[in-house]
């Protein structure tokens, strides 16, 4: 227990290859300047106290970019970690035949595990292709500042389902129910979620269900303790007996989830009412780009974010 230093860390995924985005959208520039999503939450973040950034990337990054990124670093004075997540990172020698006909990551909850040597301290984990806003970051500083992230207590901010929709598609969301205390009871993650004339509805099989739209959402913005590289490590292993397909991946929700039912974890569900934004459909690019120059334009931002 006790104080940790004073490094507030934020750990951003960089490493999925999206599969309905054509390109690598972690890069795909959103200003003139060629500023990324994940660059706009790197500077909130800075804004909000973070002092540490860890990146977990692909081998599919070009180095032209990550080298962007450490000029940013040296010139804002951050500490910078890139790490790669590679498909043997973690892997028990008795599991790698299971690396032969693997092509594609492991899933986030192996992406945070990757990051496990270079953070000893509690730590926010979020997408690097989504927009959270400023106020997700300042919440979850105040809950870092409290001592409230702890070995047994998390945190996550959520977002009411109507804010987080592409107009290009359905969308998978992790549904959130909470207890009367404000912590987390269940998230499940549902897959064909859309808006139909005024009506938000999760679509499956035959039956069509229609979603409140406060429902609150899982956007993978996490609070963690150090402690979860620990569970992490071991619920991969346990994932890799039970012979997943080449495809299967193993994912951050799923695990709390495992943690709150088995260990008794609490994660506290802290709320924003900022727009979130993601590319999930190549035409949800127009919106985020839109609503950036619009956030520059009324002096959220500025116009070159490192100059």
């Amino acid at each position: 227990m006790g104080h940790f230093s004073s490094t507030k860390t934020l750990l951003i995924m960089a490493g999925g290859l999206g599969s309905r985005y054509q390109g690598l959208k972690q890069v795909d520039g959103i200003t003139a300047n060629d500023e990324t999503i994940l660059e706009f939450s790197i500077f909130d973040a800075l804004e909000a106290g973070f002092t540490k950034i860890v990146v977990v990337i692909n081998s599919h990054l070009p180095v032209s970019y990550l080298t962007r990124l450490e000029k940013i670093a040296s010139q804002r004075k951050f500490e910078l970690h890139l790490v790669l997540q590679t498909i043997e990172k973690f892997v028990p020698k008795e599991f790698y035949k299971l690396l032969q006909d693997r092509q594609k990551p492991w899933g986030t909850a192996h992406a945070i595990l990757c990051a496990k040597a270079c953070i000893q301290e509690p730590f926010v984990v979020l997408n690097a292709d989504d927009y959270y806003g400023k106020q997700a970051f300042v919440e979850m500083v105040k809950w870092i500042d409290d001592d409230q992230i702890q070995p047994n207590q998390f945190a996550m901010v959520a977002y009411p389902i109507a804010v987080t929709l592409s107009e290009n598609g359905s969308v998978s969301r992790g549904i959130c129910s909470l207890n009367a205390a404000g912590y987390l009871h269940k998230v499940i993650e549902k897959t064909k979620i859309l808006r139909e004339d005024a009506e938000i509805v999760f679509l499956e099989n035959e039956s069509r269900q229609v979603i409140s739209s406060n429902t609150l959402v899982s956007m993978n913005f996490w609070g963690f303790h150090p402690a979860i590289f620990e569970s992490l490590e071991n619920s991969f292993h346990h994932f890799l007996s039970s012979n997943p397909s080449s495809i299967l991946e193993i994912y951050i929700p799923t695990e709390i989830q495992n943690l709150i039912d088995i260990q008794n974890l609490q994660v506290k569900v802290l709320s924003t009412s900022d727009k979130w934004y993601g590319i999930t459909y190549p035409e949800d690019k127009k919106q985020v780009v839109d609503f950036i120059s619009e956030s520059i334009t009324n002096k959220l931002y500025p116009s070159e974010l490192w100059q």
